[in-house]
C-alpha cells in the first residue's frame, strides 16, 4: 500500500514573512500510520518547494500510489482540489482524500465542486485516516464507507457524511514521524534556524466568535508534558531545530500542565539550544505574572497576544472575554521578563473607519509591543461570526480569504482605502521601530531577534511579497486607485451547502422560540402563582 500525501502550493503575503512553516500534520499523520505498518508514505511539500503543476503530476505519475492525500486551510482549497484532480489523471486507480478544516465544514461545498475528490476526512485525522486506509487495502472501500466515521463522499444519492468520530482521547499514544520532512527548508528567518511545531495541546474552552479551532477540534485535551518534551528533545538533537512554535491556540490555559512543560525543558538544558515562542490570551499573562521569570528561563522568548481590537465593544463582538486594559498591562509584564511582545489587531469589519484603524495604531503605541499585525478579518464560512454578517459577505473567492486581502467592504470606506490605512498603520509603527528601537534596546540575543524580525519584515517588503502587495499592486498612496484585489466573481456557495447552511439556520431559529417560548411559560406560571398568592393572602385578610 502506497500513499503519497500532498500539501499545496499555496502561497500568501502573510505568516511566511518569517520564514518556511514546516507542515506539521504530515508528521502526525504519518506517525500513526507507520506504527501500524504502512512504512510507504511519500511526502510532496509543494508549497514549500514551489512545485508546480507539470511536475506535481510527473511525480504522483512515477510514484503510482494506491492513496493520495492532501489537507487545505480556506485559502489554499482550492489547490488543494487541483492537486487531488492532477493526481486522478497521474494515477487513476488512486482514492484521493482530502482533510483539514475547511474540507470538514465544507464538505458539501468541496464535494460539489470536486467530484474528482473520493472521500473527505472530518475532523482531526490520525485516527480516522488510518481507518480509511486500511478499508481501502481491504477492498472494503466502497463497500463499507458508511461504517468509517468521520467521513464525507459522493454516492448515488448524493451527499453524505457519516456519523461523527470522537475525539482522540489519548493524545500521548500519537507519535509523529518528523523525519518525514525535508528540515533543510524549514527556516525561521529573525534566527536564520530551522523551526518545528509540535503541540501540547489540542482545542481551546473559549468560543472566539472568528475562530473555528474550538469546533474543529471540540474537545480541550493537554498532553503529558514530558512526552512533548521528548517530542521537542527529538527535533532539537535529529533534526537541528532551533526555534519552535507551538501549535496550540492557547498553551497556557493549563497553568499546571505549562508550568511543567517548561520546568522540563530546563531540567534537561534545551533553553541553551532550542528557543520557543506561543500565542495566548493576555488574562493568562495575568493570571501568571509570578510565573513569566520560569517561561522565559525554559526559552520562550516570543508570546504572539491576541489582543484583537482597541475598543471594547469590538472585543465583546469577538466574544474575547478580555478587556482593553488588560492589553497594555500583559505586555508592560512580558517586556519586564524580556520576553517579546506581539499584538494582533483584527481590523475590516463592516463598521470599520478611518478613525478606528487610527484608534488601533495609538494603542499600538502606547502598549508598545515589540511587534504588531493588522490582520484582515476573514469570515470564515463556518464561524458564529460568519453567519451574524452573512448577507455583507460579497466575496466567496476563498483563496482570497488569507487574512490579508478586504474581504469585507466597511461601510464607510472601499477596500483599497483599508489597505492603504492599514499600510499606513504599518509605515510608522516599523520605521519607529526601526529607527528608535530595534538597534538601541538590548543588546546579545534581544537585538539579534528583533532586527533579524525587521530583516524579515524588510525582505518581505522590497519582494513585495507582504500583504501580498505586488499580487495588487499596490505601491503607496499614490497607486490607491489602481488596486485589483483580482476577485474571483464567479466563485459562488454551491446549492448543497448553502441549503445545509439554510437548514442550520432554520434548526437554530426555532430552537430560540423554544427557549423564547419555554422563558413566556415560565414567566406567565410565575405571575400565576404570584397573582394566586396574592388573592389567597387578600381571602385570609379579609377573614
Amino acid at each position: 500500500m502506497r500513499l503519497a500525501l500532498i500539501h499545496p502550493n499555496y502561497h500568501s503575503g502573510g505568516a511566511e514573512i518569517a520564514g518556511n512553516w514546516p507542515p506539521a500534520w504530515v508528521a502526525y499523520l504519518a506517525g500513526p500510520l507507520k506504527a501500524a505498518g504502512y512504512t510507504d508514505i511519500h511526502f510532496i511539500d509543494a508549497m514549500t518547494h514551489d512545485i508546480g503543476e507539470e511536475e506535481l503530476f510527473e511525480r504522483i505519475k512515477a510514484l503510482k500510489p494506491d492513496i493520495v492525500g492532501a489537507t487545505a486551510i480556506t485559502p489554499s482549497i482550492y489547490k488543494a482540489e487541483r492537486a487531488l484532480e492532477l493526481a486522478k489523471q497521474a494515477a487513476p486507480g488512486a482514492v484521493t482524500v482530502l482533510g483539514g478544516v475547511h474540507a470538514t465544514f465544507m464538505f458539501k461545498q468541496v464535494l460539489s465542486e470536486a467530484p474528482h475528490i473520493d472521500a473527505i476526512v472530518r475532523g482531526e485525522g490520525e485516527e480516522v485516516f488510518l481507518d480509511f486506509v486500511r478499508a481501502v487495502e481491504d477492498g472494503r472501500w466502497q463497500t463499507d464507507r458508511k461504517k468509517i466515521k468521520g467521513i464525507a463522499y459522493t454516492d448515488e444519492t448524493g451527499i453524505v457524511a457519516t456519523p461523527a468520530a470522537p475525539t482522540i482521547k489519548d493524545l500521548d499514544a500519537i507519535t509523529p514521524d518528523w523525519s518525514i520532512l525535508d528540515w533543510e527548508k524549514y527556516i525561521y528567518i529573525p534566527l536564520n534556524t530551522r523551526l518545528a511545531i509540535p503541540s501540547l495541546a489540542r482545542g481551546c474552552p473559549f468560543t472566539c466568535s472568528f475562530c473555528s479551532q474550538w469546533k474543529f477540534w471540540r474537545d480541550y485535551r493537554v498532553r503529558d508534558p514530558q512526552k512533548v518534551v521528548d517530542e521537542i528533545e527529538d527535533l532539537v538533537n535529529n533534526h537541528q531545530v532551533g526555534f519552535f512554535i507551538l501549535a496550540d491556540e492557547e498553551p497556557t490555559i493549563n497553568k499546571r500542565k505549562f508550568t511543567e512543560f517548561c520546568e522540563e525543558l530546563i531540567r534537561r538544558d534545551l533553553p541553551d539550544r532550542v528557543k520557543w515562542g506561543i500565542n495566548t490570551r493576555v488574562t493568562d499573562i495575568q493570571r501568571d505574572k509570578d510565573m513569566l521569570p520560569l517561561w522565559r528561563k525554559a526559552g520562550l522568548v516570543h508570546i504572539s497576544l491576541g489582543t484583537e481590537a482597541a475598543a471594547q465593544l469590538k472585543l465583546d463582538r469577538f466574544n474575547k472575554e478580555t478587556k482593553v486594559e488588560e492589553n497594555k498591562e500583559a505586555i508592560r509584564l512580558l517586556r519586564e521578563a524580556d520576553i517579546f511582545t506581539e499584538a494582533q489587531f483584527i481590523v475590516g469589519l463592516e463598521n470599520e473607519t478611518v478613525e478606528t484603524l487610527e484608534e488601533t495604531y495609538r494603542y499600538a503605541r502606547d502598549w508598545n509591543p515589540d511587534l504588531a499585525n493588522w490582520t484582515m478579518y476573514t469570515p470564515w464560512p463556518f464561524t458564529p461570526l460568519f453567519q451574524e454578517l452573512r448577507d455583507k459577505v460579497e466575496v466567496f473567492d476563498f483563496e482570497k480569504y488569507n487574512f490579508v486581502t478586504p474581504i469585507m467592504k466597511p461601510d464607510a470606506m472601499d477596500r483599497a482605502t483599508l489597505l492603504d490605512r492599514v499600510m499606513h498603520n504599518y509605515r510608522r509603527f516599523y520605521i519607529n521601530k526601526a529607527l528608535f528601537h530595534y538597534p538601541w534596546r538590548g543588546r546579545g540575543f534581544r537585538r539579534k531577534y528583533l532586527l533579524g524580525c525587521l530583516r524579515a519584515f524588510a525582505k518581505a517588503g522590497f519582494a513585495r511579497t507582504f500583504y501580498d502587495l505586488g499580487k495588487v499592486g499596490y505601491w503607496g498612496p499614490q497607486s490607491k486607485e489602481k488596486v485589483d484585489f483580482h476577485f474571483d466573481d464567479s466563485r459562488q456557495i454551491a446549492e448543497a451547502q448553502m441549503a445545509d447552511w439554510e437548514a442550520m439556520a432554520d434548526r437554530k431559529a426555532k430552537a430560540a422560540e423554544r427557549k423564547a417560548s419555554v422563558r413566556e411559560q415560565v414567566k406567565a406560571e410565575k405571575a400565576r402563582q404570584a397573582e394566586l398568592q396574592a388573592s389567597v393572602g387578600t381571602t385570609t385578610a379579609a377573614e
